[in-house]
């Protein structure tokens, strides 16, 4: 019985659609990165925040920790090519966004230029949330990208929902 009721409950998360995202950050020493984010979620209209989830143990959420800025880039469904540079994960030394067209916003942190839109924000809050941290951002600046008007954002729906 256990092992239906946690089938069931794996199959069904997993089929809660979430979107793909490039999480950028940096330190305080003005090193910056990129990670694939797929639990980023609109959280409130005023003022604008969105949630944004990182896995316990990367060094991403020690440097949203120091800065405490960030960017979401929204990613259309012709960039799949964004899902294996930035699938495979950085170091904190590697350099992220060799390759891609940059440019940088309020935040100082790297915005893609060729995705659908970004946007910058403050983190207000932070919360664990079992394996995950959640980080509540006030949006501060958006940008549309080229894409915005002509492709839809990229969506991801799991098989399982204990695992990306």
């Amino acid at each position: 019985m256990a092992d239906d009721k946690n089938s069931d409950l794996a199959q069904v998360l997993g089929r809660i659609p979430s979107g793909v995202f490039i999480l950028t950050c940096g330190d305080d020493n003005g090193n910056t990165t990129g990670m694939l984010a797929s639990w980023v979620q609109q959280a409130a209209f005023e003022p604008p925040m969105i949630s944004v989830v990182v896995k316990e143990g990367r060094y991403v959420n020690d440097w949203l920790g120091q800065t405490g800025r960030a960017v979401v880039n929204v990613v259309s469904e012709s960039q799949k090519q964004l899902l294996g540079h930035f699938g495979r994960g950085f170091e904190p030394d590697q350099p992220a966004f060799e390759g891609l067209e940059i440019t940088t916003g309020e935040t100082g942190l790297p915005i893609l230029t060729d995705g659908l839109g970004y946007l910058e924000g403050e983190v207000v809050e932070s919360l664990a949330a079992g394996d995950h941290r959640v980080y509540l951002l006030k949006v501060i600046a958006a940008g549309s990208g080229p894409r915005l008007a002509d492709e839809s954002p990229m969506i991801h729906i799991r098989k399982n929902g204990f695992n990306y």
